[in-house]
């Protein structure tokens, strides 16, 4: 099964190569984007609600909503991460060619890779083309249209998208191609060759996503749509003044760069940075959390309006030790994923349990038994999401098989568990790649 959004958004590192990227552009857009991670919080942080309850009860509908494909929240998502698993293999080319360029020995290597100018221009073109996509289909608007999207970019956006576009401009456009990077992209998106851009690495990825009947309706929509945000960008240069020299102090806190390898810098941070997936999760988070938001308070307010009335016996049915009851959430081991996913309790029979996983139709629904499921309070979690008394899974090399088990102590990044069914002589310290 695919992540959830819930796992998507909590799974979002809070400090890695990629975040260091986004934070040293804030001098870009100001106070824009702040990294939020965890879902929970993120709800707390962009509907200012502090009742659990109703952040369990946004939570859950936003999962629901995710799924929803009219949506077009899992669509955007998958846009996102394509884009910068096919960005890492267009990077490599272009370090490779840079590499080419300044080593004389090496120079073979430009005769099979894309001159670094090229690829980049067409790495920004087609960025910006899925970036009109997903803004389309998560705003309702049937096909995708450019002009629509340049005027949402020019007075709406914000927070995690807005930093998506400036990294775009600096990262995949100031950097790499200097100063004059959009007449150097205006001239590769109108004067190569069709076929330059249909056999590039990211091109094909994304192919099916883009609006056109034959390869030549393709790269026309790339090209109108690079046209359509080029006064936007020429604009963003003007108004805050960035240039290659001001990127790379910024980024010199964790970098070392000199001013004559920034093309070499700029490869080497497509490859190791995930920036449109990573916004684009936090985006499509905040409109999900938005949208449940006020569908949550809606039906609030409605509750409130009707009598009370009583609740089925058989909702209060709870199993022996009180942990779970019926239509509560709960994570789910998937053995064969070997990953936990959302679903809640809807019977319990004995020590079965039968979930339905949030976001997923009743096909998937199914019982479970109580080693496979847990709850967890993400509030009194460490750093890896890992809190005292937890129920985890801890893999076992020699056995090849994960058991479950009870973390005990943490230590720094090291976990004391309890393995169920087993006694205290078993206890041990694992690491936390070992336990999940």
């Amino acid at each position: 099964m695919d992540k959830s959004i819930i796992q998507l958004v909590d799974e979002l590192p809070t400090d890695n190569i990629t975040v260091k990227v986004l934070k040293a552009l804030d001098y870009v857009a100001p106070g824009e984007w702040s990294n939020l991670t965890g879902f929970e919080n993120s709800i707390r942080s962009i509907t200012g609600e502090t009742d659990a309850k109703v952040i369990q009860r946004i939570r859950d509908r936003a999962a629901i909503i995710y799924q929803d494909p009219q949506k077009g929240y899992q669509f955007a998502i998958k846009l996102y991460q394509t884009i910068d698993k096919a960005d890492t293999a267009m990077a490599a080319a272009a370090l490779a060619n840079k590499v080419s360029e300044k080593i004389g020995f090496l120079s073979f290597l430009g005769n099979i890779t894309p001159k670094a100018d090229v690829t980049q221009s067409i790495d920004l073109a087609l960025k910006i083309a899925v970036e009109i996509i997903a803004f389309c289909k998560l705003n309702g608007i049937p096909q995708p249209n450019p002009q629509e999207f340049a005027n949402s970019l020019a007075n709406n956006y914000q927070n995690a998208s807005l930093m998506r576009m400036v990294a775009l401009v600096c990262i995949d456009g100031i950097m790499p191609l200097g100063p004059d990077f959009l007449s150097k992209i205006h001239g590769v998106i109108s004067g190569t060759d069709a076929s330059a851009v249909t056999q590039n690495p990211v091109f094909l990825a994304v192919n099916n996503f883009l609006p056109g009947s034959n390869p030549s309706d393709k790269v026309g929509f790339i090209s109108q749509g690079f046209n359509s945000v080029q006064g936007w960008m020429n604009n963003l240069v003007s108004k805050t003044g960035v240039t290659p020299q001001s990127i790379s102090s910024h980024l010199g806190s964790f970098i070392q760069i000199a001013d004559d390898n920034l093309d070499f810098v700029a490869a080497f941070l497509d490859q190791t940075t995930n920036y449109y997936e990573h916004t684009g999760i936090q985006s499509v988070a905040r409109g999900l959390i938005l949208e449940a938001y006020t569908l949550v308070k809606e039906e609030i307010k409605q509750e409130q309006q009707k009598p009370i009335q009583d609740v089925s016996s058989a909702s209060a049915v709870k199993s022996d030790n009180n942990q779970y009851e019926v239509s509560k959430t709960v994570e789910v081991w998937d053995s064969e994923d070997e990953d936990w996913y959302q679903g809640t309790i809807e019977k319990i029979q004995d020590d079965q349990f039968f979930i339905h996983y949030l976001g997923y139709g009743s096909s998937y629904d199914e019982w479970v038994g109580e080693d496979d499921i847990r709850t967890r309070d993400l509030r009194a979690a460490d750093d890896n999401g890992y809190a005292v008394g937890q129920k985890v899974k801890c893999w076992d090399e020699d056995q090849e098989a994960w058991y479950s088990a009870t973390i005990q102590q943490i230590q720094n990044q090291q976990y004391f568990v309890h393995y169920a069914g087993y006694d205290s002589s078993y206890d041990e310290w694992v690491d936390s790649d070992e336990i999940s």
